[in-house]
Parts: structure tokens; sequence; C-alpha cells
């Protein structure tokens, strides 16, 4: 399975499969995210959702191998819908949505983790909207990027496509907890919890 489906206590983690291929969202990755996601959506037992990677990447992104093995346009102009499609979703869920974050997360791997509610990382995590280093400017991930930090950290993330570290993440204001690697599943279950024990019509709300 791309995305793996885990319950407990009203806490659903969606984990992206692809390890290997350092979960590179991919059309049908984004497909099964997007499915699991509306599924969850209308699911009145889940009350928080947990969104993880598998492996030493959280997302580097959209597959680029695959990008390049469709030059048409009619493909880029599906996949950037469906990606755009994934990304509302995450922020029109009923459900709050955290990203659980243990490496990687760059170009549309990072703004997946903006487009999340929440963020906890562990110390290992990076970030970075790197596009310009091969040439591409991270458009859309720069509109999600661009409402969780200040418009000058967002240009410099932009612009140089550098790595920021998980501390540097937090002070920008792009998560909202670091933790050490060993404590990062024990801490996104224990914000999770913490959230799901409040009132569900208040937070969905």
């Amino acid at each position: 399975a791309l995305v793996l489906r885990e319950d407990a206590d009203g806490i659903r983690t969606l984990t992206l499969n692809r390890p290997a291929q350092l979960n590179a969202l991919s059309s049908d990755m984004i497909d099964a995210l997007l499915e699991q996601l509306d599924q969850t959506a209308a699911d009145p037992n889940v009350r928080v959702i947990i969104l993880a990677g598998q492996g030493r990447a959280f997302s580097a992104g959209h597959d680029l191998r695959q990008m390049r093995s469709h030059p048409e346009q009619s493909y880029y102009e599906k996949l950037f819908t469906r990606c755009s499609q994934l990304m509302a979703k995450l922020t029109d869920l009923p459900q709050p949505v955290i990203a659980r974050v243990q490496g990687i997360a760059t170009a549309a791997g990072c703004q997946l983790v903006a487009a999340c509610d929440l963020a906890v990382v562990s110390e290992e995590a990076r970030f970075a909207t790197s596009g310009i280093g091969v040439g591409l400017f991270c458009s859309t991930p720069s509109v999600a990027l661009s409402r969780n930090v200040s418009r000058k950290h967002a240009f410099e993330m932009l612009f140089t496509g550098d790595f920021i570290d998980a501390e540097t993440a937090c002070r920008f204001g792009l998560i909202n907890q670091v933790v050490p690697s060993a404590e990062l599943d024990q801490a996104a279950l224990d914000f999770a919890a913490k959230i799901s024990a409040k009132s569900a019509t208040a937070v969905r709300s």
C-alpha cells in the first residue's frame, strides 16, 4: 500500500509508504492519500490525524523521475491539479492534522508539512523548498509556506533552496515541536491525544 493506515483511540495515523523513493509524491501516491483523507473526513470516530513518512524521509516532494517520463502537458495539468486538491483537503478536513516528520521534507514535501495544522519533528528533520536548485521556482509550495512563516523567511527559503534544520524551522514558525528522534512517535501521539481529549464539536469547528 502506498499509504498505510493505523487507528487507535480516535487517532488515525496515515503513513506515506515509498521509503526507497523518499516518499516522493507520485500520481498514485497523491491519489492514495486523497482517498484516505476523503474516507477519514467522513469518519466520526477519527478525532485527530497524524501524517507520517516511512523510512528516512518524510517526503522529497514530487516524483521527478516520473515527471520526466511524462513530457505531455496534460499529465502536468492533472498532476498539479490533484496535488492542489490534496493540499486543500488537508486544510479543509474536520479533524486537525499533525505532521510527524522524522527526516527531510523538501519542495512539495515541505508544502505538505506547511499544509498540516500542526507539526512535531525530530532533531534530524530538515526542510527546504529546493526547486530553485534545478531551475524551478516552488510556486505552489510558496503559498502554504508563506501562510506559516514570515515573508522574509519564506523568500529566504524559496530563493536559496537551502535546507533549514528543525530548530530553525521552529523559530521560523513552520513547526510546533522538536524532540529527540527516539521520542518522536510518543510526542506525536501525546500531542494528538491531548487534542482528542477536547470537545470534538469545538475542535471540528
